[in-house]
């Protein structure tokens, strides 16, 4: 199976205080460690969308190889971004990992878990202590019916538990909490 990554990498970071693909960490931007991590567990083509300062982001992330796109409606939410993001993937891969920027504690081994279910038909998210979180695995066949749902915040949420999406631990390999606020920061 061919599996795709999808870095969600666009919003203001209206919280944080500044774009979340900005955050410097270990020595390195968010985006370009989460786009590590997507590629190292073997997610190829890896997209990458970007919104919010995205001209700064590009001069300083190292983004080669990534498909790149910008979603210009960024500040209508995580919706638009991945709507972006399922459009501009490649049809020959059978399903895509979805992976947003502020989820610094997602690992390889959490996207490989997740690689090995791909199968167009697929549906899964990471569970976290019995909490929905990141990555999540959309096969080719709910491409179309996760970008008609898509609006605001909640993402593919809705089509997520509407589908049946199957809930794979994650706890061992990973940590998926959001990083919302500077404080938040493990």
């Amino acid at each position: 199976m061919r599996v795709a990554g999808l870095l969600l990498a666009a919003g203001g970071g209206r919280r944080f205080g500044r774009p979340k693909a900005l955050v410097s960490h270990a020595g390195a931007l968010w985006v370009d460690s989460t786009l590590a991590v997507l590629r190292d567990a073997g997610c190829a083509p890896v997209v990458v969308v970007l919104g919010a300062r995205s001209e700064e982001v590009r001069a300083r992330a190292v983004l080669d190889g990534a498909d790149v796109v910008v979603n210009d409606d960024w500040a209508s939410g995580m919706g638009s971004s991945l709507r972006v993001g399922l459009a501009a993937l490649d049809a020959s891969a059978d399903a895509v990992v979805v992976l947003p920027v502020d989820t610094p504690g997602v690992t390889v081994a959490a996207v490989r878990r997740f690689a090995a279910r791909a199968t167009p038909s697929a549906l899964a998210r990471a569970e976290y202590g019995g909490a929905p979180g990141h990555p999540v695995l959309i096969g080719r066949d709910h491409w179309r019916g996760v970008s008609d749902c898509a609006t605001g915040d909640a993402g593919a949420r809705d089509y997520l538990k509407a589908h049946g999406a199957v809930a794979v631990p994650c706890d061992d390999v990973a940590d998926g909490r959001d990083v919302d606020r500077p404080e938040d920061l493990p």
